[in-house]
């Protein structure tokens, strides 16, 4: 399979900018495999498609407002972007310092350039990073440390981590940071560790979920914190030849035996998103008998790929040459994606992140 067969071409207006007022007043198109058709409704009608015994299973992680801007200590203006908390050990550290508070970190720092280990970034409110060393693909280790928990430092300075194609930057305006700070997060999110939203998710309202356990659907939420893994560009013109990069995942057994007895029973599993399908597909790698219910997961699903767990998918528009393309296509077919998606086109939904959703049953 060569890249470019996962290529298309969108108009720029048709990426939105910004969240539908209604989460779930977004569009939703109807993917029906059996026969190729495709229906077009809204989000809240999703109930239509919906029947009792059926598990609906979301991604409850929380994304962190990663942006973090800051000044080298020469003055010069950087922007770090976490990615997730370090297991590496036995780094000199400034928690040593009385009343300081320190976390190690992943992250990509621009401009990089110029920087050197043991440099010093400073931030508002007290936050300062320490460069512990360069890691491989342009990542960097460094050490964060402040008189607060470094997790309320984030809280108070960082800035949600939107996709490069929604546009703000770092002068954006109080009503925009706020719009992203309450959209830009499912209204289930619980689990703090994402620097990207599950963006299937983002169309639930609380009435919704309600309104979905009143039909007799079994809800349930599984972790994985959504990284550069998932949003990491294709540059193989071979996709098979693309590696992911990891990402946690956590599942809670009871969660898990209740997915089992509803498979054993032919009832259907719905993934919301491609992080739960990939979630459900990675515990289940083993066998059913052998789950691996945490740790981190770098699957790559594209045609070919036989899913064991998902029989259904909600899922946005995802970018062209994107490994979430080549996922929904793994499941719905790629000339019945390429289909869906031109439609879509035609018929002005919107893509990307803050766009409209699709349901491939």
């Amino acid at each position: 399979m060569r890249l470019e067969d996962f290529n298309y071409h969108l108009p720029k207006e048709l990426i939105a900018q910004i969240p539908c007022e209604r989460r779930d007043k977004s569009k939703l198109m109807i993917l029906h495999r059996k026969d190729g058709t495709v229906e077009h409704k809204v989000f809240s009608e999703l109930t239509d498609y919906l029947k009792p015994g059926d598990v609906l299973v979301l991604n409850n992680t929380k994304v962190i407002p990663a942006r973090l801007f800051g000044n080298k200590t020469t003055g010069g203006a950087v922007e770090v972007l976490l990615i997730q908390k370090s297991e590496v050990r036995g780094l000199p550290s400034n928690a040593s310092i009385e009343g300081q508070k320190s976390e190690v970190w992943n992250c990509l720092i621009n401009p990089s350039k110029s920087l050197k280990k043991n440099a010093e970034i400073i931030f508002e409110h007290g936050l300062k990073a320490k460069i512990a060393e360069r890691m491989t693909d342009g990542e960097w280790l460094i050490e964060l440390y402040a008189e607060i928990e470094i997790d309320k430092a984030i809280e108070k300075i960082g800035i949600m981590p939107l996709p490069p194609y929604i546009k703000r930057g770092k002068g954006q305006g109080a009503r925009s940071k706020e719009l992203d700070i309450e959209r830009y997060q499912t209204v289930f999110a619980k689990e703090k560790g994402a620097i990207a939203a599950p963006t299937a998710g983002l169309h639930f309202t609380d009435e919704l979920l309600k309104k979905i356990q009143e039909l007799g659907v079994q809800i349930f939420y599984i972790t994985l914190h959504t990284g550069l893994g998932t949003f990491k560009p294709v540059k193989t013109e071979n996709i098979t030849k693309h590696k992911m990069e990891p990402e946690y995942y956590k599942v809670a057994a009871a969660t898990f035996k209740a997915i089992k007895k509803a498979k054993h029973e032919n009832r259907r599993i719905i993934a919301v998103g491609s992080t739960v399908a990939k979630t459900l597909e990675a515990i289940v790698r083993c066998g059913w008998e052998k789950p691996i219910l945490s740790g981190y997961t770098n699957l790559f699903i594209y045609p070919g790929y036989k899913f064991n767990a998902a029989d259904a998918l909600i899922t946005n528009f995802h970018l062209p040459k994107s490994t979430l393309l080549m996922l929904v296509s793994a499941l719905a077919g790629q000339d019945f994606i390429k289909k869906a998606y031109q439609e879509a086109i035609k018929q002005s939904y919107r893509f990307f992140s803050y766009g409209d959703a699709m349901m491939i049953i």
